[in-house]
């Protein structure tokens, strides 16, 4: 009998908004007719889309009902999921190992080796706390569910005191970028729609939100009049909006900024910068933020059959002066493009051609308030500048739309409707 062929491996590390669409568009086209295998690592369980992780912090959307399940995920769309945290690359080997896998404080698993034929890094980025002291020990990050989860039931507590005791609900976010802006218009809105929940005295008098930003604007990767008008909604909502100011150690009780003035808070919120981790050690070239830098191919310089796109990648295109942002916009085409070209590639030896971005435009929402952005330069679109509800809507269609491109018309049509079902008859808030 004729031995059959091994067929190639394609391991994606990351379950993010690159990794997750990818491995899904590569198990339907590959894994399904068991061209290829294709197998996705992340960490956790679930996957949730990051841009929305403020929300879920705050609790004013349920993190429950908006995350995907990897092995229910992998098993509608042909691809194989394993749990798991990647140590390092041997790129000569083409074999990745994976850390002791942990769950609850139990062994599940000790480290392992995985071989691949194509690698595909997507495993995304943090906060960067740029090593500031005490930064770590007492501040929240929201860079994962877990992390949102853990905000969310400190903020809960603090919520609650402060309408018990009527005193002052103070917030300190350090970071002027869209997770820092987006994240203190949706407290706002968390401690208006508490009001309900807490009594008839209306909690705002109590809620203190000081928002702190080293550059002298908020918003400083969007154009300037998205950052003029999101500042100007912040202010209103009653937000302490502080430009130029740098913070040199957290403590307990708040900040210290570098002219040695203090932001005392409740609760402190590191949302400044990107760190990507250090996987692969010295074999994969990085940038200051530790992002994998990659060809226009998105392939790793000098290291064959390994790739990195989304927010663990730096990627300058040509004639550019800086790199691609980190955003769920470059991250989605990036895997769009890898999902096009390298099932030809794997198959064929097709050459994988350069990527191309296409500025779709940039919008930040504040929660329910307003939204603010512009269009991408297309067609008769010339970079136009937009707000309100036509903002509000085109940011909520993004969402939207990565869930068409993950789970098809009707299963994301059908999810919408839920949606609409539960927010008819559940809290508008996480209120436990």
């Amino acid at each position: 009998m004729k031995p059959v062929d091994r067929i190639p491996r394609i391991v994606i590390v990351g379950g993010g908004v690159a990794g997750l669409l990818l491995a899904t568009r590569l198990g339907r086209k590959l894994g399904r007719r068991r061209k290829a295998e294709v197998l996705l690592i992340d960490r956790g369980p679930t996957h949730i889309w990051k841009p929305m992780l403020h929300t879920f912090a705050a609790g004013t959307w349920n993190i429950f009902q908006q995350q995907v399940q990897y092995l229910a995920h992998a098993r509608t769309n042909s691809f194989e999921f394993m749990p798991g945290s990647i140590q390092a690359i041997d790129a000569s080997r083409k074999t990745i190992v994976l850390d002791d896998l942990v769950i609850n404080g139990t062994l599940v698993a000790k480290e392992r080796e995985i071989a691949f034929d194509q690698l595909v890094l997507a495993h995304g980025s943090h906060a960067n706390d740029f090593n500031t002291p005490g930064v770590p020990d007492h501040c929240h990050f929201i860079d994962g569910q877990q992390e949102a989860d853990a905000f969310n039931a400190q903020l809960r507590a603090v919520v609650a005191r402060g309408f018990l005791n009527r005193q002052n609900i103070d917030i300190a976010i350090v970071g002027g970028g869209a997770t820092g802006v987006e994240l203190a218009a949706e407290l706002s809105r968390l401690v208006e729609l508490a009001t309900a929940y807490g009594g008839q005295v209306s909690a705002r008098k109590y809620l203190r939100i000081t928002l702190l930003e080293s550059s002298q604007r908020l918003l400083a990767a969007f154009p300037a009049n998205v950052a003029a008008s999101a500042t100007r909604q912040l202010q209103a909502l009653g937000v302490s909006v502080r430009q130029g100011v740098r913070v040199v150690r957290a403590d307990a009780q708040g900040f210290v900024l570098e002219d040695g003035t203090r932001v005392d808070s409740d609760l402190k919120v590191w949302a400044a910068g990107i760190q990507a981790s250090g996987v692969g050690g010295e074999t994969l070239q990085r940038n200051r933020a530790g992002q994998v830098i990659v060809t226009p191919e998105l392939s790793v310089d000098g290291v064959p059959g390994i790739y990195a796109i989304g927010d663990c990648s730096s990627l300058t295109p040509e004639g550019a002066e800086r790199p691609l942002p980190a955003t769920a916009q470059v991250a989605n085409q990036q895997a769009q493009h890898l999902a096009k070209h390298l099932p030809d590639h794997v198959l064929h030896g097709r050459p994988i051609p350069a990527f191309e971005f296409r500025d779709m435009g940039s919008l930040v929402s504040l929660s329910h308030y307003n939204a603010f952005g512009t269009l991408g330069r297309l067609g008769f679109f010339d970079g136009t500048f937009i707000q309100g509800k036509f903002a509000q809507f085109s940011h909520a269609y993004l969402y939207r739309r990565h869930q068409f491109l993950l789970h098809g018309p009707l299963r994301a049509s059908a999810l919408w409707l839920a949606d609409r079902a539960n927010a008819l008859v559940q809290p508008k808030i996480r209120i436990s």
